[in-house]
């Protein structure tokens, strides 16, 4: 069965409509129009309009995928319709008519057309990894089997939402120094290449020794208008050497280990990874997903190959009969707080509520962190980029202060 676009005009009113159906084939999708009063003028398989797309649109296509905000605001009105009794068929299918993004439509058409057919809720989400995550489906799946589906709805819509709150705290407090950093680094090559050249191409004809500042700065001018396209290249060629070797595994460990132990960064890193551990564990195992099953989903969504290792290890220990503390504890990552409350809540039967203050906690560490770190970085940046600038200045000017006391 595929998945056809299709434009059509209700018989009843003369409306034009169009939509995503599942059908085995364009007769067969026109048959089913017509059952539903609407006259079928144009079907197009999705996977030619996939193809089509794809040849032309490829970026546009990667920035209109559903982000994990689209998702959230869509799984909050699923839950506010389905705790409100409407059948879940309806609710998929008044959704489609609310949202806005062409690839979440397709996507909740698909759900209401499998739906329809008998398949589980969960089942039909997975079909989707793009959209929906392990995480989601398995959230869904507890759902479905306990009866709770609208109460996992709203848990997932409230993760999502906070992930997507820390996550644009973080992108809004690193802008202006990254802005910075980017606007100097052009103030400055602008200065090599296109001022300075200019303004000491007269030290050349006085024949007179330069102090080093000065031979410095015009070695470093020189270089950069005249290898500017090699550095570039070799700077390009760094980069993807670098990218493809972080994509291998050995790689991808020896990275992360490291970026967890930078001074300063590598602590907020394992604060992040800590924070999602904490709220991701802690929102499954109230859904009702099994213990080793949440570890498992919380080892994919850490985002850092040293403590995905550490969680595997802990799975493992877990399966003998240990607790979820002492292998975190014994890895030597996951700070005591952590251990310690995961600890106190496995003993008092209260493990969920405490991985969320865990991850509240932590969450407002990072964005206390984050906001210090920032304040610190914008008159460091503005004092290098200064220092700069006037390293530039010194090398042209006091030259020149040099050869007119000569002259006089």
């Amino acid at each position: 069965m595929a998945v056809f676009e299709y434009k059509g005009i209700e018989v009843s009113s003369g409306k034009s409509v169009k939509g995503y159906r599942d059908a085995d084939s364009p007769k067969a999708l026109r048959g089913i129009l017509r059952r539903e009063g609407v006259m079928l003028t144009l079907a197009t398989p999705e996977d030619e309009r996939k193809a089509k797309s794809q040849r032309d649109i490829q970026l546009l296509a990667f920035m209109r995928r559903p982000s994990s905000a689209d998702v959230a605001v869509m799984t909050r009105q699923l839950a506010t319709l389905v705790r409100a009794g409407v059948p879940l068929v309806e609710s998929i299918s008044a959704l489609v008519d609310q949202v806005e993004k062409e690839s979440l439509v397709r996507v909740l058409t698909a759900l209401a057309e499998n739906l329809k057919e008998g398949t589980a809720f969960a089942d039909t989400l997975s079909q989707h990894p793009k959209v929906f995550p392990p995480l989601y489906v398995n959230m869904v799946a507890a759902g479905e089997a306990s009866g709770t589906l609208e109460t996992v709805l709203e848990r997932l819509a409230d993760f999502m939402e906070g992930q997507a709150r820390l996550k644009g705290k973080l992108i809004s407090a690193l802008a202006y120094p990254v802005l910075m950093t980017i606007i100097a680094t052009i103030l400055v090559a602008a200065l090599m290449v296109g001022v300075v050249p200019k303004v000491t191409s007269m030290f050349e004809s006085l024949q007179q020794e330069l102090p080093w500042y000065t031979a410095l700065l015009i070695f470093v001018s020189q270089t950069l208008a005249s290898y500017w396209w090699l550095i570039l290249g070799m700077v390009g060629g760094a980069i993807y050497s670098f990218r493809r070797w972080r994509t291998t595994p050995k790689g991808r460990l020896t990275w992360d280990r490291f970026v967890l132990r930078v001074p300063i960064f590598g602590r907020l890193n394992l604060l992040v990874a800590v924070a999602r551990f904490s709220r991701t564990l802690s929102t499954l195992l109230a859904s009702g997903v099994a213990l080793l099953s949440a570890m498992d989903i919380v080892r994919s969504v850490l985002g850092n190959a040293q403590l995905e290792a550490v969680v595997k290890d802990a799975i493992s220990s877990i399966r003998e009969g240990e607790s979820i503390a002492d292998p975190l504890r014994r890895s030597g990552y996951f700070p005591p707080l952590v251990t310690h409350m995961i600890a106190v809540g496995e003993r008092s039967g209260q493990l969920e509520q405490m991985l969320q203050n865990v991850s509240r906690t932590y969450e407002a560490d990072i964005e206390t962190k984050v906001t210090t770190l920032t304040s610190l970085l914008e008159p460091l940046i503005i004092v290098v980029m200064g220092g700069m600038v006037a390293f530039i200045a010194m090398s042209i000017i006091l030259p020149l202060v040099q050869m007119n006391q000569m002259v006089q």
